[in-house]
């Protein structure tokens, strides 16, 4: 059974992030890193056109529990707080993901604003090295019209491959680094996209699931028939679903507006298991458990979580919460 092993709370200093810009309900504007040792962890936020990058100290190994066992984070100050030069967006960041590839030394700070404009940085893996490699990229129209939710994602074995989701446009767009490959249609406006992780048939590089308006959909990268788009699950109208997530056990997961997630099995798409009203508002973020697949993280619209057994969370009044998970 996992667990808590410590939970920190930390506040936003007002000279960094005075007033944080409002994002999309399902924006994603924090990624999160921890040093090998887990004694520290680097947080990058976006607020507005810009990122900050946080570091916060982890340790401990009691969590205080209050009334029906809610966890109490222990106070905590931000170390060196900063704000990130080399990503030079004109409007707000709707998404920013951090990619590992630690193996080669470094990781992958991407972000995607509004109007569907990439910018990607090589980060040294111990945080300190900002100033790295970068490259960028617009869309083909060159981010013409309404600017509305972006989502982005790399892909977990061809970390130079992201597909970034633009909901007022109704497109997903797949770069390799700044070159654009392909453009896909979706019926309704994309909502989440995640690569699969791990899939029975085929290439797992190339399959892409999408949330769109009540529906969670499939794409192959590798077919031009219906579009790309392999299979389609309907859920009930008007129950917007705005995340999707899949486990190493090649499980998919959604939730959204019905505060409910469906585990789907992709073997046959049918429903393995329902969590009924799991939270408190709309589910804006899931994440399956790297330690054991079996258990979901939640975020709800009141704050904006980074996960991978470490967690991170903000919101709007300032305060960073952070928990490291056994």
């Amino acid at each position: 059974m996992l667990e808590a092993k410590c939970l920190k709370k930390a506040v936003i200093p007002s000279t960094l992030i005075n007033n944080p810009s409002p994002g999309t309900i399902q924006s994603t504007r924090l990624a999160l890193h921890v040093t090998r040792n887990r004694f520290y962890c680097f947080l990058y936020i976006a607020s507005g056109p810009h990122i900050y990058k946080l570091q916060i100290a982890l340790g401990g190994t009691s969590v205080t529990k209050g009334k029906e066992s809610l966890l109490i984070p222990l106070p905590t100050k931000i170390i060196n707080p900063s704000l990130v030069k080399r990503c030079p967006h004109r409007s707000e960041i709707q998404s920013i993901v951090l990619a590992d590839a630690e193996s080669l030394g470094y990781l992958l700070l991407g972000s995607v604003d509004s109007y569907g404009h990439l910018i990607v940085s090589k980060l040294d893996v111990s945080g300190n090295d900002i100033d790295r490699l970068t490259y960028s990229a617009l869309p083909p129209d060159n981010g013409i019209g309404e600017g509305s939710w972006s989502g982005l994602c790399f892909s977990p074995n061809q970390i130079s491959m992201a597909a970034i989701a633009r909901s007022f446009c109704k497109t997903i767009d797949i770069y390799d680094e700044e070159m654009h490959i392909r453009r896909l249609r979706p019926l309704w406006d994309p909502t989440s996209i995640t690569f699969m992780q791990n899939v029975v048939n085929g290439d797992q590089h190339s399959l892409l699931a999408i949330t769109e308006g009540s529906q969670l959909t499939m794409w192959d990268l590798r077919m031009n028939e219906n579009g790309g788009c392999v299979h389609r699950i309907s859920g009930t109208p008007g129950d917007t679903l705005y995340s999707v997530c899949s486990s190493s056990t090649g499980n998919i997961a959604v939730g959204g507006v019905d505060r409910t997630v469906t585990i789907y099995d992709p073997r046959r798409w049918s429903s393995l298991s329902r969590w009924v009203h799991c939270s408190k508002f709309e589910i804006t973020g899931l994440a399956f458990s790297t330690v054991d697949p079996d258990y979901i993280y939640i975020q709800g619209v009141d704050y904006e979580c980074s996960n991978k057994d470490v967690l991170g969370g903000w919101c709007d009044s300032g305060s960073i919460f952070v928990a490291d998970v056994i």
